[in-house]
């Protein structure tokens, strides 16, 4: 069919026809006439442009009100949906849903909030992408009640997709450290007798981590255990970075021994994390211990193993132990990044070794191009050295230059002359 002479067909069941508009009642009275005359002229210039069927054209009216949401738009948005009607188009759900979150996303709630309930009290099933946008741009301004409110309407209507709503009103209240909330819904969740599956549970877990205690952390741990789920990835990283945050290095340890050492499925994250709770406290023969067992063990160092090992050395000024772990990373084909450049730096001009430098970094290619492959966490323990840092604030500060990890010690080298000039002179 052709955009000139047709409504929506049997593709997109008509929505809007059903419903009485209150929506647009309240706030067509205030409608801006800039924003019409746009509106009907975008609207006109799709139907002109090619010969398009009222689908096509209803997909790309959709496209552009996406569009005019991210751009802060939504006055606008509105105005299409509008002339829409006018020319005789029924919206499908798609086009409203779009219209909705376009009002939410921008602050405007009492719109987002009619159209809402225009489609609860149709014959409308809103998609699980629709609900999860809808609670999130409530969840970022802090309207939870509204996001409880959503979570009863939909349950209320008996969708067959509630338990993913419950999961997605958990993660909204556990973004915003609403652990209350989140823990109630849970329980309103088992009450229900809807089943708690893996991701849910490793996300009630991460926000524990973010935003509770380590106490209330490890008792969502366990109660995950009991589920008998997978403590994943992401989950394994929220609990150690709360660990290390709070410089509990023994209980790091602890944990990562009860999740086991022996899996592979999340590759050295286990193993790295174990090696950095003892380089943070530089215990030097616990740290090559357990990086022989690593090794026993059949797993392969990576970037971010060495150079825990690296810093660690640098820290302690073991020079004998620095250079064999370099020696090591060549033998294992691992590229060095901008951290075991800057555990050598650092290493010697700490001890003002400056003339030993160029020997200290003989092996390694100077003129490559810096790099950054170590995993963040390292930094969150070990923190940044000097190097390190300062070569970020180099290539931040001129990031058009083709930076070498040569030009990078040069200009840091002549930085530390300088200060060192300065401070003799005082």
């Amino acid at each position: 069919m052709v955009v000139g002479s047709v409504s929506v067909g049997a593709a997109n069941p008509p929505f809007l026809g059903h419903l009485k508009w209150k929506s647009f009642k309240v706030f067509c009275n205030q409608r801006d006439p800039s924003y019409r005359a746009l509106a009907r002229k975008i609207t006109r210039k799709l139907k002109v442009d090619e010969n398009i069927c009222a689908k096509e054209y209803i997909v790309g009216c959709e496209s552009i009100i996406q569009s005019l949401c991210r751009k802060g738009m939504p006055l606008l948005a509105e105005e299409i949906l509008v002339e829409m009607k006018v020319e005789g188009f029924v919206p499908n759900k798609d086009i409203v849903s779009a219209v909705m979150l376009c009002y939410a996303n921008n602050g405007l709630f009492a719109q987002a909030q009619a159209i809402w309930e225009d489609m609860l009290l149709s014959a409308f099933v809103p998609r699980v992408q629709v609900v999860s946008e809808l609670m999130d741009a409530y969840g970022k301004v802090g309207l939870f009640h509204k996001v409880t409110e959503i979570l009863e309407q939909v349950c209320s209507r008996d969708f067959n997709f509630i338990p993913e709503v419950y999961s997605l009103a958990i993660s909204c209240f556990g973004k915003g450290g609403q652990l209350d909330l989140m823990e109630s819904t849970l329980k309103d969740m088992i009450s229900r007798g809807l089943p708690i599956d893996s991701v849910t549970g490793n996300a009630f877990l991460m926000y524990y981590s973010f935003h509770g205690s380590l106490t209330e952390m490890e008792t969502a741990y366990g109660r995950l255990k009991r589920s008998r789920h997978l403590i994943e990835n992401e989950g394994i990283r929220a609990m150690s970075f709360s660990y290390i945050r709070k410089r509990k290095f023994f209980r790091l340890g602890e944990f990562l021994r009860d999740v086991g050492l022996g899996r592979r499925n999340v590759g050295n994250l286990l193993w790295n994390l174990l090696l950095l709770s003892y380089a943070a406290k530089f215990k030097m023969k616990s740290l090559q211990r357990e990086f022989l067992t690593m090794l026993d063990a059949g797993f392969c160092p990576d970037i971010t193993t060495f150079n825990i090992r690296a810093l660690a050395f640098s820290r302690m000024s073991l020079f004998w132990d620095l250079h064999l772990n370099l020696e090591n990373m060549i033998y294992e084909k691992i590229t060095p990044d901008l951290v075991t450049y800057g555990s050598v730096v650092d290493a010697y001009l700490d001890k003002r070794l400056c003339r030993s430098l160029n020997f200290a970094l003989n092996r390694l290619n100077k003129e490559d191009s810096p790099t950054l492959g170590t995993d963040p966490f390292v930094f969150e323990a070990l923190g940044k050295g000097d190097f390190h840092s300062s070569s970020e604030a180099f290539m931040e500060y001129n990031n058009q230059r083709k930076w070498t990890y040569q030009k990078l010690i040069t200009i840091y080298l002549r930085k530390r002359y300088r200060s060192n000039q300065i401070f003799w002179n005082c």
